[in-house]
């Protein structure tokens, strides 16, 4: 049987993530190996502060790595212009909008600015993705909303509607469902994993879910002070990889019920 080679959209080598100090680097993660298959829905847990931002915003260029390579579909990020990468990868941050009087569809149609001439006129085949971004995330009836009107519910929809309208084969979230109440959050996830199938996208999320990352997700990316453990829900239960996630004094890992549950005080 012919083996089906695996499309390998990033990977990173040795990666060191953290910040750039004077006497010496702070470095918040080293020695990461990823690589994330196309088409794939990627959840990356790990407790607050151990680095799941700096390591999205490093893969995205927003802030450099202090070793190691990134590269997206075999070419380094450091060979891509800002608007090369535009094109190939987009973001949505936890960070407040700011104030204005833009529209959803305006707000959705911000995502076309890789692709729109320098007096940013919108062309026929922009509207259909914007009109397409808003149909794939059900808010083509919000269209015309003041943004400011939204929920956050609404709102995280047409931030993930602006990224898919700027139509990158990879889409990388930073806490998509931070300010959202669990009915809203379970949205978010069948929403993102519902746009994976539907487009072949490759959409990368940190996220503190961890019980819904297990259920919907693809592929997990686990940062703990240790190690860093990559795989399916079943692999990682295999290596016990979720045992060391987080603090035990509270929380464990069911393996049965593939699930953290509550420690009980006796």
């Amino acid at each position: 049987m012919k083996s089906v080679s695996k499309h390998i959209i990033l990977k990173t080598e040795n990666l060191s993530i953290g910040y750039p100090q004077k006497k010496q680097d702070k470095i918040i993660a080293k020695n990461i190996h990823l690589s994330i298959e196309k088409g794939k829905f990627v959840a990356l847990l790990g407790k607050n502060g151990i680095g799941k931002s700096t390591l999205l915003r490093t893969l995205a260029k927003v802030q450099p790595p202090l070793d190691g390579n990134i590269f997206i579909n075999k070419k380094n990020l450091t060979e891509y212009n800002n608007l090369d990468l535009a094109t190939q990868l987009s973001l949505v941050l936890t960070e407040r909008l700011p104030e204005s009087q833009l529209t959803v569809f305006e707000l959705v149609a911000l995502g076309r600015q890789p692709y729109t001439n320098w007096i940013d006129t919108l062309s026929e085949k922009d509207i259909q993705k914007v009109m397409w971004a808003l149909k794939e995330t059900e808010i083509t009836h919000l269209k015309n909303h003041r943004f400011y009107e939204l929920s956050d519910g609404q709102l995280q929809r047409v931030l993930i509607a602006r990224a898919l309208a700027q139509d990158t084969e990879i889409i990388i979230l930073d806490e998509p469902t931070a300010h959202l109440d669990i009915h809203h959050t379970i949205k978010i996830f069948s929403l993102l994993q519902k746009l994976v199938k539907n487009t072949k996208k490759t959409i990368l999320i940190s996220t503190h879910e961890v019980n819904l990352a297990i259920q919907l997700a693809n592929e997990m990316i686990l940062l703990s002070e240790e190690k860093i453990s990559c795989g399916t829900a079943s692999e990682l239960i295999k290596q016990n990889a979720f045992d060391d996630l987080f603090p035990s004094d509270l929380i464990n890992f069911n393996r049965t019920l593939e699930q953290f549950i509550i420690k009980k005080s006796h």
